[in-house]
């Protein structure tokens, strides 16, 4: 803490010996509307700005003097205006273009923006970055192209403090954030959340945000670690599209298409669809995949305020369902990365499609009002052998007796929102005001299957009983290769309710202070019913239901003692639903989570560089655990009772860099520290580490571009990422006797990524080296799903734009 503060009171005093001004305004067409993406240049310092989606600009840390201000955009004549900028004074310049806003969306401006000025949309109200008491993170297009991403594992190798925890049947990737997992929950596409138990596609991405930290004013019962949005490529009125073919190794494959264009010649409705295919094997053996994703979209201009914006996805996804290499007594299998130890025919399937409508309406020039609907639907299937550890341990010898599970989840999504956003002015002070309310359902049914009679094997009496293989030699024992009918079990379902209102306001009281207060509420109403198989019939449970609600509040503080600089501290709450009940039998509370976070945000030479400092603490201190027979408070009646009365605290530091390209280089790199243990449990070992969390994250990726030479067109770049030690295994539990529950350690891994590019009119290529130097680790789930990380792969893209 002493060294975070001694680098804020340098930077402070350092800036604030310079009391430089600043230039905003406003870009509007002469009709009235938002004229966004124009060119903005002060000529005499040769910098320049976008203007926002609203039209807005602010240009930041400007020199007192007298100055040209231009503006312009392609195919038209740029306009000029003198002004003065006084010291710790904003001047104001505001510009009309005499073009429509149908015109102006016929024409693409690409600009670079820092990531200080890069506004997320997952935020439901446009804040400039620097006055947004929050670390943000947003990874672009041009990032995710020129790293050629995959999967989310590869977007997060540009961010800190937000990685892989793990890969459970390398059917998915299990993020988190600050020693918190990212569930369903905290992930959305397009701002509505979506089901991660399947890998998204990366192909139709414009840009993915990250958000850090809680945010449940927004969203309601999220994991205090952070969200993330996964933002696709929208329509365009002009005609243009792209073909492209990726191959790798083992025999990787994937052609895309991403066409768009207006439907009509007024622009009123434009179009776009995005298409791919991929299949390939894996390093592991007998293991692969095949997926196909199709994501079509429309816009159509109703009337000159209002926007109607159709999007629809579909996924399927089928691979083999693979829990990894292993691990014996609580340490990985010492046999090779390719070793497959699930039955050959084990698989997973899964199914998911969306469709999304948003309607944006502009009340006025001060207000706007955006209502979306969204559904989404979620169909899996898993069946194959058990993951090593979940049913018979591993022998120390390698002998592993395997059974069989399968699990099943129909899922069914139903949102409804509002939101109205306002800025305006109350005497000296500005507003950016968010008013919302929204209502989503689950409707999830899960199946479990029964083995007992359908598995027996007359060798053993376990009714659960598959085969035997030994993981250290493969060819001991022969594997059944059969796919054995088995019986349900039980269906539960699941249906949850909830509904939300908030309100939130950014005030700037001044120019150098800002405040952003806001208050949620969330009712839950969530039930559960279980329907067991008995003589062919489905008889339901005894339903459990509980009814919890929440205030969530929000409370943020920001300085900007200069323009360039900004410190802010903060306050905000979450809530995590609980299940079971106390000792009266009563359903149990919501668990409530604190978190502190104070930061500093930096825009370095001109703009050119942004570089943000943040420390927080997050303390759960109300953790739901079971009450033991000899607490005061224990009911024979109740024996599994609970109560909230443990804690978790998470505390950590995080550095992100970014800059804008100069002369063809531009660079993302930054550092994280966090620490997630158990600060008071009377189950768990009191200060223990939290599974799967790493202590070290750490990032650096360049990217560079030829220009003006005879290697104009080259590019290339690389992308290095440090995930620190972390454990797996299992917490010793210290309400058992002798407990042989252990931690695992997991290895800490460094993965560097090359990629080499020529592009040229039309055409471009791209090849990529991901894991140049071949390190191995692990994503691991408890000690029953180890999957090795994939070693040296090697990948081609050509595409065709037009």
């Amino acid at each position: 803490m002493k060294i975070l503060y001694a680098i804020i009171l340098t930077i402070v005093v350092a800036n604030s010996m310079a009391q430089n001004g600043s230039i905003k305004g406003k870009v509007v067409t002469h009709d009235g509307h938002p004229a966004p993406y124009v060119n903005i240049l002060l000529k005499e310092e040769n910098k320049g700005s976008l203007t926002e989606n609203d039209g807005t600009y602010f240009m930041k840390n400007i020199t007192p003097g007298s100055y040209t201000l231009a503006i312009s955009f392609v195919g038209l004549q740029t306009q000029e205006k003198m002004l003065v900028v006084s010291p710790g004074q904003t001047t104001e310049a505001d510009f009309i273009l005499y073009e429509n806003a149908q015109q102006l969306s016929e024409v693409v401006v690409i600009g670079t923006r820092g990531l200080n000025e890069k506004s997320v949309t997952l935020g439901k109200i446009n804040i400039d970055p620097m006055d947004l008491p929050q670390s943000v993170m947003v990874i672009d297009k041009s990032v995710l192209e020129s790293q050629q991403a995959l999967r989310m594992s590869d977007v997060l190798m540009n961010t800190n403090g937000v990685y892989v925890m793990g890969a459970t049947g390398g059917t998915q990737e299990e993020l988190a954030g600050r020693g918190f997992s990212y569930g369903s929950n905290n992930t959305f596409k397009n701002g509505v959340r979506f089901n991660n138990g399947v890998m998204p596609e990366m192909s139709s991405l414009e840009r993915v945000e990250v958000m850090k930290g809680s945010n449940a004013i927004l969203f309601g019962n999220v994991a205090a670690g952070g969200v993330i949005n996964l933002v696709t490529k929208k329509p365009k009125f002009e005609k243009g599209g792209e073909l492209s073919m990726r191959v790798g190794s083992y025999d990787f494959y994937k052609p895309s298409l991403d066409v768009y264009g207006g439907v009509d010649n007024n622009n009123h409705v434009a179009y776009r669809v995005n298409t791919s295919y991929e299949k390939a094997r894996s390093f592991r053996d007998n293991v692969k995949g095949e997926r196909i994703y199709f994501n079509p979209s429309f816009l159509v201009k109703a009337g000159k305020k209002t926007e109607i914006l159709l999007e629809a996805d579909y996924l399927k996804d089928n691979r083999t369902l693979d829990y990894g290499t292993g691990a014996v007594d609580y340490e990985i299998a010492d046999i090779p990365r390719s070793r497959f130890l699930g039955a050959s025919w084990s698989y997973y399937k899964a199914e998911q499609k969306s469709a999304t409508l948003t309607v944006t309406h502009q009340l006025s020039s001060a207000w706007q009002l955006r209502a979306t609907t969204s559904y989404q639907g979620f169909i899996s299937d898993a069946y194959g052998t058990t993951r090593p550890n979940a049913g018979s341990p591993v022998e120390t010898s390698g002998k592993w007796i395997r059974g069989l599970q399968r699990s099943g989840t129909d899922q069914n999504y139903y949102l409804a929102q509002v939101d109205a956003t306002a800025k305006f002015k109350t005497g000296a002070m500005e507003h950016a005001l968010l008013l919302g309310a929204d209502i989503d359902k689950y409707e999830t049914t899960s199946t479990s299957y029964l083995y007992k009679n359908s598995v027996a094997n007359p060798q053993f009496n376990n009714g659960n009983v598959y085969d035997s293989i030994n993981i250290y030699d493969l060819d001991l024992y022969t594997q059944r290769q059969d796919i054995p009918e088995i019986a349900l079990n039980s269906i539960t379902k699941n249906p949850v309710k909830r509904v939300g209102v908030y309100i939130q306001d950014l005030i700037a009281i001044s120019e150098k202070v800002k405040v952003l207060a806001g208050v949620r509420y969330s009712y839950i109403d969530s039930k559960s019913t279980v329907y067991a198989f008995k003589n062919g019939e489905l008889v339901p449970g005894t339903p459990s239901t509980t009814y919890p609600d929440a205030f969530t509040p929000r409370f943020g503080l920001v300085y900007e003692p200069v323009k360039s600089t900004s410190i802010f501290a903060s306050y905000a709450n979450s809530f995590d639903v609980n299940t079971g009940t106390d000792n009266t039998g009563n359903a149990l509370a919501p668990s409530f989570i604190d978190q502190f976070e104070i930061g500093l945000k930096n825009q370095l030479f001109n703009d050119l560089l942004s570089a943000n400092i943040t420390v927080y603490q997050i303390v759960n201190s109300n953790l739901a655990q079971t009450i033991l027979q000899s607490s005061p408070d224990y009911n024979v009646a109740i024996p599994n009772a609970r109560e909230l009365a443990g804690e978790v605290t998470s505390k950590g530091l995080e550095v992100d860099i970014m800059s804008k390209a100069y002369h063809g280089v531009s660079i993302i790199a930054g550092y994280s520290y966090n620490d997630t243990r158990y600060t008071e449990s009377n189950i768990y070992e009191e200060n223990s580490r939290l599974r799967y969390n790493p202590n070290h994250t750490a990032n650096l990726s360049i990217y560079y571009t030829f220009q003006q030479s005879l290697l104009n067109g080259f590019n290339f770049g690389f992308t290095s990422f440090y995930v620190g030690d972390r454990v797996a295994g299992r917490s010793t539990r210290l309400t058992v006797p002798n407990d042989t529950y252990k931690l695992m350690s997991v290895p800490d891994y460094f993965q560097f990524d090359a990629s080499v590019g020529y592009s040229k009119k039309n055409i471009s290529a791209r090849i990529k080296v991901s894991n140049v130097m071949n390190h191995l680790s692990y994503n691991v789930h408890d000690d029953n799903s180890v999957n090795p990380i994939a070693p040296r792969l090697v990948s081609a893209t050509i595409a065709y734009k037009w």
